[in-house]
């Protein structure tokens, strides 16, 4: 048999690209407005869409 020079491990599988970022949107439902991330993270809802963009920007952290 030969012999092993280096054998890397992984710890695991690398997460897929959208849940390295958090991307939000924000989605509407009758009266009310929701932040949404692809993290799965979901804001509560607001009557108005400025505080939903707030709470979407707040999660989202520094740009």
């Amino acid at each position: 048999m030969g012999t092993v020079v280096a054998v890397t491990q992984q710890d695991g599988p690398a997460p897929p690209p959208n849940l390295t970022e958090h991307r939000t949107t924000t989605k509407e439902k009758g009266h009310f407005c929701m932040a949404h991330c692809t993290c799965g993270w979901r804001g509560p809802a607001r009557r108005a869409r400025s505080l939903a963009r707030s709470d979407a920007e707040k999660h989202a952290g520094p740009a």
